[in-house]
């Protein structure tokens, strides 16, 4: 498997991917294809609407079978499509998948021409099939190719250049088809150039070897979708992730689906209101996908994810009290709608939902990439794409009972809203790790200025012990939000007696540990955690000095660090130590700065250093665990702290 470290130079700005050939081309041939996807979905839903009358297939439900026959291929074969993903290499895999583009838009070309509905509908379904087969190209082969540093960027980029696409082939495609006397041909044309112009980029798609060639291809799509769910079942937190990420298609759907009515029954617009509300909320998914690398520092931040659960229910709660209550008008032409102040107020709720949802969904395609295991990665996604599939078709199907049911549209956005509170509330809970990195993602964000130095040295992968000054109560909270996976502490059993903190501690699995003289069972047991953790493969913090410093100076380092490192020795392990300096906490509310009975004392004056003050951490290279001493790890963590 070609390694995303193979590259030159630090890694690159988000944007600065476009120029390179492992991103470049790959991110052409997918916003080609979901172009040309809308073009051809949404030409022949104008050309069925207002150009031909069918009795078998009435303008009203027009959308709606098209969007179910493009759909239905994702539950039939994506399990299929995992399987081949994994088993074939994927640049092979992309150059076949646009050779098939190509076939099925000359074919819907003639029907276009001829103006063959039912082969028209066939094709959509071959598009579907077309799409399904590439989901899962397309998300395991970024992790192949992009760095973790990397990931969030390219993750937004993908998301951002697809709700992009889906917008303009909209646009073309309606106004393609309405070109008097040439509109079949013009769409028939277009389609085609665009599946010929993905197939050339497809060329230049660099090579991502089969992760998992040996696989046998199970052809029953149906034991293959059980097989998928369980492989996925097998890592909670990646599982999790996949019905969150379906929640967010649920909620997305809701809202694109209700669009033509609501703007036309609520709003009281024209069809360039409508058009408009497809814009502003794919202009939100896509600054919401691309802002996820600036507020993540780079890293696959999942503590992004109930920041933006949060703004979705929010800023859709508030579209109900936006929309209710318009007064009622004839169909306003867009100039007239936007000239009334009441309508911004829905424009701005509706650009920043989809925004949050951008923000949302992206840290969660990335951990699902990152957290997969390689060799099964495209079967995850396609386990995603089926699960986004049911979702999809549940969120009609509840909609339209809503509906039939005498709910508003607004307040069928109200539901929707409170419901995603409600469901991101008990994803949080099944899953604590997201809402620890949101805690340590505002504590690094809004409660600190916090800048990291060195953050490269953390190991992205495999065990390692952490080692760090102890300057105050949230070292451990900021050191979550520095690292881009999840930590284990080994700490002081005092600190889980502090309100809200032991709790959140306690939330993070923090190991307890007490003196040796104070509680033995207890101080064997800590150590035999510690232990575990390491031989698990993930990363342990442990804060040396044994507590918080009561002076703002290093304290002495105890021996337990040495303790950890033999018992991983004689475990087989060889465990890189990474030393870590905090500075500038010293002096803040949650050191013990304050002087109480003589006592030096935490958390007494709020703000005693003002809002957002700076505090860093800088990461020290990886030193081998082979004859370290605390004095010369003591040395090591000093120069970090002295530094600047």
């Amino acid at each position: 498997m070609s390694s995303p470290h193979a590259h030159d130079g630090q890694p690159s700005g988000q944007f600065a991917l476009l120029t390179q050939r492992r991103f470049g081309p790959f991110f052409g041939v997918q916003m080609l294809g979901a172009g040309n996807d809308n073009v051809f979905k949404f030409a022949l839903t104008v050309l069925v609407t207002y150009q031909l009358q069918l009795e078998w297939l009435p303008a009203s439900l027009a959308g709606l079978v098209i969007g179910a026959l493009f759909i239905l291929p994702f539950l039939l074969f994506s399990a299929t499509s995992g399987q081949l993903a994994d088993k074939y290499p994927k640049q092979v895999l992309i150059r076949r998948v646009k050779d098939l583009e190509i076939a099925i838009m000359l074919l819907a070309g003639w029907g276009f021409m001829a103006q063959q509905i039912p082969l028209l509908l066939g094709c959509v379904f071959l598009m579907g099939l077309h799409s399904t087969l590439f989901g899962p190209v397309k998300f395991a082969y970024l992790p192949q190719h992009l760095s973790e540093r990397e990931l969030t960027g390219g993750n937004g980029m993908v998301e951002m250049g697809t709700f992009v696409a889906i917008l303009l082939g909209n646009v073309a495609g309606g106004l393609l088809i309405a070109l008097p006397g040439t509109g079949p041909t013009a769409v028939a044309l277009a389609c085609v150039v665009l599946a010929v112009v993905g197939r050339l980029l497809a060329q230049a798609v660099p090579a991502s070897p089969a992760t998992d060639p040996q696989l046998r291809i199970n052809w029953n799509p149906f034991t293959e979708t059980w097989r998928n769910l369980q492989l996925a079942r097998g890592n909670v937190v990646v599982f999790r992730s996949l019905l969150g990420i379906s929640w967010m298609w649920f909620f997305g759907a809701v809202f694109l689906s209700s669009f033509p009515a609501f703007a036309r029954d609520v709003l009281h617009g024209s069809e360039q209101v409508a058009s408009l509300l497809l814009v502003v909320f794919s202009i939100g998914i896509g600054v919401g996908a691309l802002l996820c690398e600036v507020l993540s520092r780079r890293h696959v931040e999942i503590g992004l994810v109930p920041l933006g659960a949060i703004g979705m229910s929010v800023f859709s709660v508030d579209l109900y009290f936006a929309a209710s209550g318009l007064p009622p008008a004839q169909a306003l032409p867009l100039g007239a709608f936007l000239a009334q102040p009441a309508h911004w107020r829905v424009l701005i709720d509706l650009l920043l939902l989809s925004l949050f949802a951008g923000i949302y969904s992206v840290p969660m395609y990335a951990l699902i990439q990152m957290r997969s295991q390689p060799t099964h990665r495209a079967r995850i996604i396609a386990a995603n794409n089926i699960l986004n599939a049911l979702f999809m078709i549940a969120s009609a199907l509840i909609a339209g009972l809503l509906l039939h049911l005498g709910f508003s549209i607004t307040e069928l956005f109200l539901f929707v809203g409170l419901a995603n509170a409600v469901v991101a509330g008990y994803i949080f809970l099944l899953v604590p790790e997201y809402l620890l990195r949101f805690v340590a993602w505002v504590a690094s964000h809004l409660v600190y200025r916090f800048r990291i130095q060195g953050d490269e040295h953390i190991p992205t992968e495999g065990p390692a012990v952490l080692v760090c000054n102890h300057v105050s109560f949230v070292d451990a909270v900021l050191l979550m939000g520095a690292s881009p996976r999840p930590i284990r502490f080994l700490m002081d059993h005092r600190i889980f007696r502090v309100p809200v903190l032991g709790w959140l501690f306690r939330l993070a699995k923090a190991i307890p540990v007490a003196p040796q003289k104070e509680d033995p069972q207890a101080y064997a047991q800590a150590f035999e955690a510690a232990a575990a953790v390491l031989r698990e493969g993930d990363l342990l913090a442990i804060f040396p000095e044994g507590a918080i410093t009561r002076d703002g100076t290093l304290q002495p380092f105890k021996g337990g660090v040495l303790k950890v490192l033999e018992q991983a020795r004689a475990d087989g392990l060889t465990v890189p130590v990474v030393p870590m300096g905090l500075s500038h906490l010293w002096g803040s509310f949650f050191s013990r700065i304050e002087l109480r009975g003589g006592e030096p004392t935490a958390m007494v004056r709020p703000f005693r250093r003002g809002v957002w003050s700076p505090v860093a951490l800088q990461v020290g290279p990886a030193l081998a665990a082979e004859g370290l001493t605390t004095d010369a790890l003591r040395e090591q963590v000093a120069m970090l702290v002295v530094s600047p």
